[in-house]
């Protein structure tokens, strides 16, 4: 059975389960209508036809959606390995260093950030991601060691006395327990990454920056308002799929 299946099969409970599941995606789609229809009552001169074809828009939002997963990838794969050993008793020396430098990468606006890499790097799509990585760091990391502070040490310790390494502990025991709360970083990451990516038209990164950064300067509304109004749905929608990611994640009894 699907998820949404089995919050079907709940009684009542379920049923409200499975409206909110059915909620999001329901009113993104009449958001998308709405951008639809007001497009087309709206006669588009050349320049705006350029810009709102489906080839453009598919194109962009791809772009869009290749550089919010791409650095959400990599984000989580270092702060959560970081997170872990941040926690172990041998680094935790360096936590306030480390979290201190990660500070900095979301305290520096990020428009700074991809400026910056521009400089000293080059333009394109690598150095932006380089910057949503470095700009979304902290929040999976927080979120990694709250999770796996959080463990209640007589747990750890009976565990420990049962015989079970230390490796043993983090991936069956800690890990687990701390996997809602991890969940909860990367899926707000995941929705820092998608809004910051639309800046990445700046240094070259394409994407549906391009389409608001054309029509801010060109004074194309439609254009403007599509565009914000995609990357606004873009990112709920990333947000609904994070969610419903984070229930089937969580582990049973929590």
């Amino acid at each position: 059975m699907t998820t949404l299946q089995k919050a079907a099969a709940k009684g009542p409970g379920g049923a409200a389960r499975l409206l909110r599941y059915l909620a999001m995606p329901i009113f993104l789609g009449l958001a998308g209508l709405a951008l639809y229809l007001y497009v087309g009552i709206h006669g588009l001169d050349s320049i705006e036809q350029r810009s709102l074809n489906a080839g453009t828009l598919i194109g962009q939002t791809a772009t869009l959606l290749k550089l919010a997963v791409i650095s959400t990838a990599i984000v989580v794969t270092l702060s959560v390995t970081t997170g872990i050993l941040l926690t172990r008793p041998f680094a935790r020396r360096v936590s306030p260093f480390v979290i201190g430098l990660a500070n900095i990468g979301q305290a520096v606006p990020s428009i700074g950030v991809l400026a910056l890499l521009a400089l000293v790097w080059t333009i394109g799509q690598w150095p932006c991601i380089v910057a949503l990585v470095a700009y979304s760091f902290l929040s999976i990391l927080r979120n990694t060691m709250v999770g796996l502070r959080q463990v209640d040490h007589s747990i750890i310790e009976s565990a420990r006395g049962m015989g079970m390494t230390k490796m043993a502990v983090l991936f069956r025991i800690e890990l687990p327990l701390a996997v809602p709360i991890i969940l909860a970083g990367i899926r707000t990451a995941l929705i820092i990454n998608v809004g910051t990516a639309t800046l990445g038209t700046f240094i070259g990164a394409g994407g549906l920056g391009e389409s608001i950064n054309n029509a801010i300067s060109l004074d194309r509304t439609v254009v403007l308002v599509t565009a914000s109004g995609l990357t606004a749905i873009l990112a709920l929608f990333i947000d609904w799929l994070a969610g419903v990611a984070e229930d089937i994640l969580r582990p049973k009894g929590l």
